[in-house]
């Protein structure tokens, strides 16, 4: 197990072979994600929102806001059902 110590302002330093796992570096983010009480994950958060720009490409055709809703509809009403 790793461990690092917390300092007075509250910080700490990554060990190497975290940092190295995590494919982190100077200046790079990390996410702190609570996974159950007073247990969270480290998540490295390297990359922008927008680099996932044109990931997926162009829809086959262009779908309006009210359909989008529709179906943000039907799948909530699905998954209603199915937790009742």
């Amino acid at each position: 197990m790793t461990t690092a110590t917390l300092t007075s302002k509250g910080q700490i330093t990554v060990p190497v072979a975290v940092r190295q796992a995590m494919g982190v570096d100077t200046g790079d983010r990390v996410e702190f994600v609570e996974i159950a009480p007073g247990r969270y994950e480290v998540l490295a958060v390297t990359q922008s929102v927008t680099a996932l720009k044109g990931m997926f490409g162009k829809p086959a055709q262009p779908v309006s806001i009210k359909d989008m809703n529709a179906a943000i509809a039907r799948q909530g009403a699905a998954a209603a059902k199915v937790t009742t």
